[in-house]
């Protein structure tokens, strides 16, 4: 059988790499980018280019690469992404700059490059979003709205494209990446904060980057093809919870 292909965007590591290598033991042809050279230690069937989505020729040229290498594209994943620890006063042009041109311009880019073949013959994106896109994390301000744009695109695109195309986003929690050490790293005493917030998870424990792999497996699959324009939560119930200390009861 024909193998399906899958872009995801972001995967030297966490949870981009995550998917990447879950994807790859599914059964896709995988094609990944980032804007470093191919890590020494990836699958040497995954077809990795260097590019930045924020730039939108290096989104179309992922793109032709992965058609070129494996046919056309069933699946697009857009996780990369990038956190800058401040606040709105604290933040300058860069900053700004940064942020929004991957984690919003690069997301929209890679859309816009898959969409014209995808509404012809059917396809599937899947962003990264975050729970820091619906409750703000202190000192995040233009990641926590970057993630927000990701969630009201999805949506945007599922209602503009479909039938043809589905389009979801996922929401991850506290999942325990570089990314999160850097957020933790933030806190007067990062220590307590992440015993703190530990306690806040109903499950337990905090999240992997294959919760969230497993969950991007499951969108990518006929399992899902009813759901379309939804934002998934994984964090393990902490959102589901009340601000207060289930610790202290």
């Amino acid at each position: 059988m024909d193998k399906q292909t899958i872009i995801v965007t972001g995967g030297s590591r966490g949870i981009g790499r995550a998917i990447v290598d879950r994807m790859l033991a599914d059964g896709f042809n995988v094609a990944t980018c980032g804007r470093g050279l191919r890590p020494e230690d990836l699958d040497e069937a995954v077809l990795w280019v260097q590019a930045d989505v924020s730039i939108s020729s290096d989104a179309e040229f992922l793109l032709k690469a992965a058609n070129e290498e494996f046919g056309p594209v069933d699946v697009l994943v857009n996780n990369a992404g990038v956190q800058v620890e401040k606040s709105v006063l604290d933040s300058n042009d860069a900053d700004w700059d940064l942020v929004m041109n991957i984690n919003c311009r690069g997301v929209f880019n890679m859309c816009r490059a898959a969409l014209p073949d995808m509404v012809q013959r059917g396809g599937n994106i899947i962003n990264i979003g975050s729970i820091s896109g619906m409750v703000s994390d202190p000192s995040m301000a233009l990641y926590n709205a970057s993630k927000a744009f990701v969630h009201g695109l999805t949506r945007s695109i599922a209602v503009d494209h479909g039938p043809k195309v589905r389009c979801n986003a996922i929401r991850p929690g506290w999942i325990m990446t570089e990314m999160a050490e850097d957020g933790f790293a933030l806190a007067r005493d990062p220590e307590k904060a992440m015993a703190d917030a530990l306690a806040r998870h109903p499950v337990g424990r905090f999240g992997e980057p294959r919760d969230i792999s497993n969950m991007v497996s499951w969108l990518a699959s006929d399992q899902s093809s009813y759901v379309s324009g939804e934002c998934f939560t994984v964090d393990g119930g902490m959102t589901a919870a009340s601000p207060l200390n289930p610790g202290l009861f």
